[in-house]
C-alpha cells in the first residue's frame, strides 16, 4: 500500500466510515483507473457500477449510520436518489453525489452505442466520462470526510491511483520502464509514476537507461523550459501540463 493510498484510507477510517466500505471504495476506484490507463475501456465502465454501489452505501451510512450489507441488493437507483434527497446532510450528500452516481449507472446500463455516429469510439467517450465523474466523487468524499478544503481534497486524490503506471514494473524498488522511450519521455513517465514526491537528479539518473544518464540534467532543463516539470529544493516534479502530456500522448502503455 503506497503512502497516498494509506492516507486516504486513514482519513476515511478516522471519520468513522466502516472499513469494508473504505476498502471497497478504494479498490473499485483503483481497478477502474488501472483499466482506463491500459485502454481496457469497457470494464472501466462496468467497474463504475461497482464503485457507484459502494458510494451509495457510504451515503446511506452518512445519513442514517446504517447501510445495505455488501452482497445484498441495494434499492433501485431512483429510490435511493429520492431517499437521499429527503435526508439530512449537505447538498453534496443529498443531491450532487447521488445524481452523479445515477449518471454513471446510466452510462453502464442504458447507453446504446450502436446509434452513435461512425468514427467516434463510444468506449473512449463513455469510459472517460465515468472515470472523471468517479474522480470528482472521490474528491468530494475526501473533502467531506477528511474535513479539508476542495483544493486539498483534489490534491489528495490526484495521485491515488492515476499514477499507477502499467508501463512500469518495479523490481526491488527499481522502476523498469517496459518499452523504449526517448530520454525526455522516459523522465516524464518516471515523474508521473513518482507523483507529488518527485525525484532527485540522482534518482532519475539511476533509473534511466545508461545512454540517457550523461545528458540527464540537460534533458530535464529542456522539460522545465517547456513547463512540463518543476524543480524545487533539488526535487523534480511533474506539472499539470506535464501530466496532460503523458496522458494525452498515452505514454503509460506498454505497447
Amino acid at each position: 500500500m503506497n503512502a497516498i493510498d494509506l492516507r486516504v484510507r486513514q482519513g476515511f477510517s478516522s471519520a468513522g466510515l466502516p472499513n469494508e466500505l473504505v476498502d471497497e471504495l478504494i479498490d473499485s476506484f483503483s481497478e477502474a483507473k488501472r483499466r482506463f490507463y491500459r485502454d481496457d475501456l469497457r470494464p472501466s465502465v462496468i467497474e463504475g457500477g461497482r464503485f457507484s454501489e459502494v458510494v451509495f452505501r457510504i451515503l446511506q451510512w452518512a445519513t442514517t449510520r446504517n447501510y445495505t450489507v455488501i452482497g445484498n441488493t441495494l434499492p433501485s437507483v431512483d429510490r435511493m436518489v429520492v431517499t437521499l434527497q429527503n435526508a439530512q446532510g449537505s447538498d453534496s450528500v443529498r443531491l450532487h453525489i447521488p445524481r452523479t452516481l445515477r449518471l454513471i449507472y446510466d452510462v453502464r446500463n442504458k447507453r446504446d452505442i450502436a446509434h452513435l455516429a461512425d468514427g467516434i469510439d463510444p468506449n473512449v467517450q463513455d469510459a472517460s466520462l465515468v472515470i472523471r465523474n468517479m474522480e470528482w466523487v472521490v474528491a468530494e468524499l475526501v473533502r467531506l470526510f477528511h474535513n479539508v478544503p476542495p483544493a486539498e481534497a483534489h490534491g489528495i486524490i490526484a495521485d491515488l491511483v492515476s499514477k499507477d503506471v502499467p508501463l512500469i514494473q518495479v523490481f526491488d524498488g527499481f522502476p523498469r520502464i517496459l518499452k523504449q522511450l526517448r530520454a525526455s519521455d522516459h523522465f516524464l513517465v518516471l515523474l508521473y509514476w513518482r507523483g507529488p514526491d518527485g525525484a532527485t537528479l540522482d534518482e532519475l539518473r539511476k533509473w534511466a537507461r545508461p545512454p540517457m544518464r550523461t545528458q540527464a540534467r540537460r534533458t530535464l532543463n529542456r522539460l522545465d523550459g517547456k513547463d512540463l516539470i518543476h524543480l524545487q529544493q533539488d526535487v523534480y516534479m511533474l506539472t499539470h501540463l506535464g501530466e496532460r502530456e503523458v496522458e494525452d500522448r498515452k505514454l503509460l502503455e506498454p505497447q
